[in-house]
């Protein structure tokens, strides 16, 4: 039978294999069977803009229509101010009303322009996690530019925030880069650009067992404007509660993740705020379930979990 030719790229290995059939049996805190991560994507203000960039934003807008590059899209602009306007402060309150702690995927910029979020974070303890120096396409940057982009976000959360972030996440995914470099940096306890699991992992990266929180894409709001889910809250509610549910009894045996994403201009507006707080209510009523940070879920995972670190260096995927 004939060989799959295989070309050598940069970059970590694919692991296609991961935990396979036998799924850790972990233990959350308080036994829960479903460990649920709220994940507010905060960008207004970081994201591709003419000024800066001589282009307009593309995605996760509402907008049907975009304008070509040569004309700056005053339309666009005003859906992702709608978040730091108003959806963030729906979302805070809806939440905090909860006591429900949140990760911010924060772009550094984005805090820079708005103190009054930056403010919201530095006095609570919700979670910091980079979401860029601004939201971009870091793929697009040399691999000294990105080192230097961490360093700028990482002084820029401290001055706004007060305090360093210890978890990264990409615009859409990372470059070749990106984790090497995090490793390199120091300071961070764990990524997430990665889609490939319902549990946390560790890999190799520069010479170091490394801590992957995966991320999704398939419960996050984005899905309302990629042209790929819902059509409306009651499509997001669906998904929510379907998914929750089945990690729940599948967390009888062996506990699970569930990290879910939300963005301010997205499901910030009122509807599907709406349908948000209809589906944490149903979590909560559940039982066994664990909301935390992904900084929370990394430090149990490290302090509870090793045992699933890599044995032997390389820069693949799970231990086998």
């Amino acid at each position: 039978m004939p060989k799959m030719p295989e070309l050598a790229v940069p970059g970590p290995q694919r692991d296609f294999v991961g935990y396979g059939r036998d799924v850790p049996r972990v233990r959350w805190p308080g036994d829960a069977r479903v460990a649920v991560n709220l994940v507010v994507n905060y960008e207004e203000g970081s994201e591709v803009q003419m000024g800066a960039d001589g282009r307009n934003e593309s995605i996760l807008g509402e907008m049907a229509l975009g304008l070509e590059a040569k004309y700056r899209d005053l339309a666009l602009e005003s859906v992702y101010e709608y978040g730091s306007r108003a959806g963030i402060w729906r979302l805070q309150r809806l939440l905090d009303a909860r006591g429900l702690p949140v990760t911010v995927f924060a772009g550094a910029v984005a805090l820079e322009r708005n103190p009054q979020v930056a403010a919201w974070l530095r006095d609570s303890a919700h979670e910091i996690c980079s979401h860029g120096w601004r939201w971009e396409e870091v793929w697009k940057l040399s691999r000294e530019e990105e080192r230097a982009h961490i360093a700028a976000a990482v002084a820029s959360f401290e001055a706004t925030c007060g305090r360093r972030p210890r978890g990264w996440y990409c615009r859409y995914g990372p470059s070749v880069h990106t984790r090497e470099l995090l490793v390199e940096e120091g300071g961070f306890e764990y990524d997430a650009d990665a889609y490939n699991d319902d549990l946390p992992y560790f890999v190799q990266a520069g010479g170091k067992p490394h801590l992957v929180v995966p991320y999704t894409f398939t419960y996050n709001d984005a899905r309302f404007v990629a042209g790929t889910g819902y059509g409306s809250p009651a499509d997001f509610l669906d998904n929510l509660r379907r998914g929750f549910d089945q990690l729940w009894d599948e967390g009888v045996s062996a506990p699970r993740m569930m990290s879910i994403g939300l963005h301010p201009r997205l499901v910030g507006q009122a509807s599907r705020a709406h349908a948000l707080a209809e589906f944490l209510d149903h979590a909560r009523a559940k039982g066994a379930v664990w909301f935390a940070t992904r900084l929370d879920i990394a430090r149990w995972w490290q302090a509870h979990h090793r045992e699933f670190a890599p044995t032997r260096l390389s820069n693949g995927g799970h231990p086998n």
